[in-house]
């Protein structure tokens, strides 16, 4: 209810914009600009670069009322509004104890290895009714100096907060807290004593930590304390005079203290991060934008940091509510911080989840904010003050999510730096121990250190979080996950450069009926552009052929666009025996396969033919009705099946095919079945002894005049301990790879005592063979067939109320780092994931079989310029190349996953034929990769070492008739033109001739006549 209130408060807040001017930053630049987007940077921070830890004096020190300590607006706040809201029914009295167990804290600092350590004074500790210039609580003054030395001693620097929200409560009760100026003075005076009392050993102060929390949740909605709402005004009045305290306090310091202590004084600001609507940084949504933000941290920020005077937009938002600095305030409040100090925390970001109500979208995005900072106020230098999230309550040690929230942020921190140029000099991870986590109470843990609350000990017990952020200030970052830089070099020249597809669908339309169909047509006899049947004459005709099926040679033109020597699909077993048993086989579907399979041949490119592909798209998982009936692959009867259909396509299709699968991911397949975990075991034996059968009766009667090689295909995603300092998180990933392919292979491949389960790992969950099917598994593949995608990360799954779960039989779940590159189905690119799986094969089996990644890639949004698509092919195949050349893989092939789509941008090299098959830009990446042989070095040839192999049974007058046909026309038609040409000179010639005969005897008469005469 506490949350709902406080979105509503941001609500009004944010939610009345007008036209009015926005200050004067360049921040709006983040929404139009595009960032060198990356969701991870290996490397390390800037030399020097600042590693610490905080905590709140009242979330952490409990001893509420020793040695003299006052009252505070949080204690009151506690002890008396039980109930309300969010707030627990317990009391920070204790908390963490760390007023007597600082030093405990101490030796924590020192086992994560950081720099400094932030922490707040407690103000109503020092000075119990909040008046600085009476006697201070000596035994409070001497604590915090202990603190301090001992700090120092250790050479930790000290970054002092002066006031975390814990304000004295005699100060609200006498004169309403913050929302009356007198505290100005009040709190300048307070300063000074620090200043004065402790600053010598201080090098960073920290005057307020987070005040919008403070006016929002405190004095707007109630929900902090001191628990003031009803008028709109307050948060406005104690905004301002908190900037004006701020502003008192850091003049004090520049004029009376920072000559000789040298220090640095600033005020930590709450942001978050938001996207525009629909991800369209129009004028407006970036204007929408820019105020939101604005609203939240530049309502302090651009009176310190900017301008000296508030965002003309919070103004014009709330009319008459918020205050005018007068001129010399301006001057007096603008540039009171040596730096720019940030909070980015759950109570700051939770502000952002109302921005939807406006389409935007919160985002935890520290990246983004920085680079706000950056350009909105000219670029000052940054200490992230208070950076984590935060667990549930339940979570203990191991809290294996908050590590890669942690590294997120981390991260984006140092893109912000190294890709950005933020001049970011120190990051604080919140907070070093669980604590009271003030209206969340107990019911929440941000520590890195855990602690039982109801252990009277308080023992500091490092979390996940803990070593991890150990090891990052170890390393001054994050190294490469893979070490070497990519290599240049060929696969070899046998190489299996292919494409992967699901099941072709034997398409008998469109069908081209030239020379097929008998009658003779006339067209537009009647003017209608129609054709209209002569009758009484008919045709001679020839029979079908494989050109006839246009759907086979468009098919085959898109293959060959991508350059791909193998192309791997499935047979639709269904519409090849509908009935399950040869009898029942489809003649048609059997041509068209053939004709397939003719005209790959034809192309030379080699064909890999899958006989089983199951889908959860059919509802009978891609098996004929009937034996889906019958139970499927629980049933021995379907093995029997998948015998005689192999041995069908063996000999039917055999001659035309270079690889055989039996099954495609038989590890997925039985995941269909939501029955009893003996019962898959029973799916596991079947699958395998089906393929074991099918490939002796292959090896026996095929393999000597066909020379094909077979084997079945496995899922093989890699996974990596989603915990790396938990020891059952790495035992789960070699649970769940034998799960995942130990299982499928070892049968084939180890001769394994599968009854000895110490030596065994997981073998008490394997499927129990008799020693005649153990005979006939081992061997029973010529090589190893891995379908890699992605990479996740894996723990132990807790034993629930369902074993019968598939889940169940891995005993793991799984997550995704957040950190890593995802596609728009989430699928994660990982590419050293790919090469991780294969050195696990090569370790495990050894390379006396070769391995083919018979299947690889990932689904893109982009209708032509597939980035995503192009980085993840040239990424992963590097990984291979990695793999063969540094490892010593035996790898053999690389199949990309798929030629097209069906309908939107998903997988395919193309286009749906709905959008005229169109390429997308990783064709001509693929096939460049494929003219290559690899990734040759600039000094090697363009083109690949390789001599391309020039099918000898490829018909050439085949591949060229239409060109043969138009110039036999031209030589016919040339032929009867020099015909007619010649025909007519010899008659022209003929003509004159007679004609001259003719006159020569017409004078010869007239001679005789004249003669006469």
């Amino acid at each position: 209810m506490t949350r709902v209130l406080f979105l509503s408060f941001l609500l009004m807040t944010t939610g009345v914009w007008d036209t009015a001017e926005c200050s004067s930053g360049d921040g709006k630049s983040l929404w139009y600009g595009l960032l060198n987007q990356s969701k991870f940077l290996s490397g390390t921070f800037p030399k020097g670069f600042l590693w610490g830890a905080g905590t709140a004096a009242f979330s952490t020190e409990g001893s509420w009322d020793r040695d003299g300590k006052g009252l505070s607006v949080w204690d009151h706040f506690t002890h008396h509004t039980l109930g309300r809201g969010n707030i627990s029914t317990l009391t920070a009295d204790t908390a963490s104890n760390s007023y007597v167990l600082w030093e405990k804290d101490i030796e924590s600092l020192r086992y994560l290895g950081v720099k400094f350590y932030s922490f707040s004074i407690s103000w109503p500790r020092i000075f119990p009714d909040g008046d600085a210039t009476g006697q201070p609580n000596l035994a409070a003054v001497d604590h915090y100096l202990r603190l301090i030395g001992q700090l120092k001693a250790l050479d930790l620097d000290p970054v002092v907060t002066l006031f975390h929200w814990d304000l004295p409560q005699i100060l609200q009760e006498e004169l309403g807290g913050w929302t009356n100026a007198k505290l100005v003075q009040i709190f300048a005076n307070y300063a000074a004593f620090c200043f004065k009392t402790f600053g010598q050993d201080v090098r960073y102060w920290i005057t307020i930590h987070n005040p919008v929390l403070i006016a929002f949740l405190g004095y707007g909605m109630g929900i902090h304390a001191p628990g003031v709402s009803g008028n709109p005004a307050d948060p406005f009045i104690v905004a301002h005079n908190l900037i004006r305290a701020h502003a008192a306090a850091w003049h004090i310091y520049d004029q009376h203290f920072r000559p000789h202590q040298h220090g640095q004084i600033s005020i930590t600001l709450g942001s978050y991060w938001v996207e525009p609507f629909n991800g369209q940084a129009t004028p407006a949504n970036v204007e929408l934008c820019q105020r939101s933000v604005e609203a939240v941290i530049g309502w302090f920020a651009e009176p310190i940091h900017g301008a000296g005077d508030y965002p003309m937009s919070l103004r014009s938002s709330h009319p008459g509510l918020v205050p005018n600095f007068t001129s010399e305030e301006k001057l007096w409040v603008r540039g009171t911080a040596d730096f720019f100090s940030l909070a980015f925390g759950p109570d700051s970001v939770r502000a952002g989840r109302i921005l939807a109500r406006f389409g935007q979208t919160g985002a935890l995005n520290l990246r983004k904010i920085l680079g706000w900072i950056q350009k909105e106020y000219e670029d000052p230098p940054v200490l992230v003050a208070e950076s984590s999230w935060f667990s549930d309550a339940s979570v203990g040690v191991e809290d294996t999510v908050a590590i890669y929230l942690m590294k997120r942020f981390l991260n984006q921190v140092l893109q912000a730096v190294v890709v950005d140029h933020v001049k970011v000099f120190g990051y604080t991870a919140w907070s070093l121990v669980d604590g009271f986590e003030w209206n969340s109470g107990y019911s929440i843990r941000r520590g890195l250190f855990y602690i039982d609350f109801n252990q009277p000990e308080f023992i500091r017990v490092p979390k996940s979080t803990a070593k991890y952020y150990r090891q990052i200030i170890k390393d001054n970052g994050f190294l490469d996950e893979e070490t070497e830089e990519d290599i240049d070099g060929h696969f070899p020249c046998n190489f299996q450069f292919g494409v992967a597809d699901f099941i072709l669908q034997v398409h008998l339309q469109p069908f081209s009926p030239q020379f097929t169909d008998p009658v003779l047509y006339r067209w537009n006899i009647s003017g209608d552009s129609a054709l209209h049947p002569v009758l009484g004459v008919t045709l001679r005709t020839r029979g079908s052929q494989c050109t006839d099926f246009l759907a086979i040679q468009h098919h085959i033109r898109l293959l060959e666009a991508t350059g791909s020597s193998h192309y791997r699909f499935a047979l639709d077993w269904p519409r090849l025996f509908p009935n399950g048993d040869i009898l029942s086989a489809d003649a048609v579907a059997v041509r068209y396969y053939r004709c397939m399979l003719t005209e790959l041949h034809k192309k030379g490119i080699s064909a890999v033919v899958t006989l089983y592909h199951p889908t959860l798209r059919s509802h009978t998982l891609g098996l004929p009705r009937l034996l889906y009936e019958q139970g499927g692959w629980m049933n021995t009867s379907t093995g029997d099946a998948f015998v005689d259909y192999a041995t069908y396509c063996f000999q039917t299709f055999g001659t035309l095919v270079n690889v055989w699968i039996t099954v495609n991911e038989p590890n997925r397949l039985i995941e269909a079945y939501n029955v009893s975990a003996e019962e898959r075991d029973m799916v596991v034996r079947t699958v395998l002894m089906a393929h074991a059968r099918a490939w002796k009766i292959y090896n026996v009667r095929f393999r000597r005049h066909q020379g094909a090689k077979i084997s079945f295909a496995l899922h093989a995603d890699w996974v990596e301990p989603a915990n790396p300092f938990v020891d059952s998180h790495t035992s789960a990933v070699q649970h769940f790879l034998f799960f995942e392919l130990g299982r499928f292979l070892d049968p084939i491949l180890q001769n394994i005592d599968y009854t000895d389960t110490k030596s065994c790992h997981g073998c008490f969950r394997m499927p129990r063979f008799s020693e005649h099917e153990m005979f006939e598994l081992r061997g029973a593949l010529d090589f190893i067939a891995l379908n890699h995608f992605t990479t996740r990360l894996v723990y132990p799954k807790l034993r629930d109320l369902h074993p019968s779960s598939s889940v169940h039989d891995y005993g793991c779940s799984f997550m995704t780092d957040p950190t890593w590159e995802t596609s728009y189905k989430g699928q994660a690119v990982v590419p050293w994931g790919l090469r991780r799986v294969l050195r696990w094969v090569k370790s495990r089996y050894g390379n006396s079989h070769p391995i083919i990644i018979t299947a690889t890639g990932i689904d893109d949004q982009a209708s032509h310029n597939d980035h995503l698509r192009q980085q993840y092919i040239k990424t992963y195949m590097q990984e291979a190349l990695k793999a063969h050349v540094l490892d010593g893989v035996d790898v053999r092939g690389f199949y990309v996953w798929k030629l097209q789509d069906h309908h939107t941008p998903d997988f395919g090299f193309f286009l749906s034929p709905n959008h005229q098959s169109r390429p997308k830009a990783s064709v001509s990446i693929y096939r460049q990769l494929i003219s290559q042989g690899g990734f040759p070095s600039i000094s090697d040839s363009v083109t690949s070492a390789c001599e391309p192999v020039v099918s000898q049974s490829e018909c050439w007058i085949c591949n060229n008739k239409p060109f043969l046909f138009f110039g036999m026309c031209v030589m016919i038609s040339v032929s009867v033109l020099a015909s007619v040409m010649v025909n007519g000179m010899i008659r022209r010639s003929r003509r004159k001739k007679r004609i001259k005969t003719r006159k020569k005897k017409m004078g010869q008469a007239m001679r005789r006549v004249a003669y006469r005469i």
